[in-house]
């Protein structure tokens, strides 16, 4: 047997891990910040007025408290109905402001909705039925200051997931479905 027989399983293994390599550089270069770095966000809701200024993730663990206080302001209010929003949004919304460079408040149009909400909202137009924001997994925002167009792209550049463009009613959707993106 020379040096060169090796398995299957270890082949795949060994495959596996120079996949991965190749990869990883290029997950690492997308996100503007590693996993460690402590994580703040100002948030204004529109519809509310509400606003928040947290640090939300310590650098560790997200900080219980602060996601709370982000969950009560992306709550549905025409409901006034609380969820636990995916964490990986508010990661999202603070990846795009840091690839921008931006410091201000993100300006939330729709966060959380319910499904009573969500059916009132399709009557109208304009919503889809199984919508993302009914499982606590969209957001609908902008940044102070920037032009929709240049989020629109960071969104697209991280490869947050679900990326929408609304230009006509001033925002743009994330979610944390399939990365795919439409306007609207």
């Amino acid at each position: 047997m020379s040096n060169l027989d090796i398995s299957r399983r270890k082949f795949l293994t060994l495959s596996g891990i120079a996949v991965g390599a190749c990869i990883l550089p290029n997950i690492a270069q997308a996100s503007p910040f590693q996993a460690t770095t402590p994580r703040t966000m100002l948030l204004r809701n529109l519809h509310t007025g509400e606003e928040l200024e947290t640090k939300y993730f310590n650098g560790k663990t997200y900080v219980g408290k602060e996601v709370r206080r982000l969950d009560h302001l992306c709550r549905d209010f025409r409901q006034n109905e609380i969820a636990r929003i995916d964490r990986r949004l508010y990661d999202a919304i603070a990846q795009i402001q840091s690839y921008l460079g931006h410091e201000g408040y993100a300006q939330l149009f729709s966060g959380y909705r319910s499904a009573k909400t969500n059916k009132m909202l399709a009557k109208r137009g304009g919503v889809a039925k199984k919508s993302y924001h009914m499982k606590a997994q969209a957001i609908d925002f902008n940044l102070e200051g920037v032009p929709l167009a240049k989020i629109r792209k960071a969104a697209l550049d991280l490869n947050i997931g679900g990326v929408g463009y609304y230009p006509n009613s001033q925002f743009v959707h994330i979610d944390t479905g399939p990365v795919r993106n439409w306007r609207g």
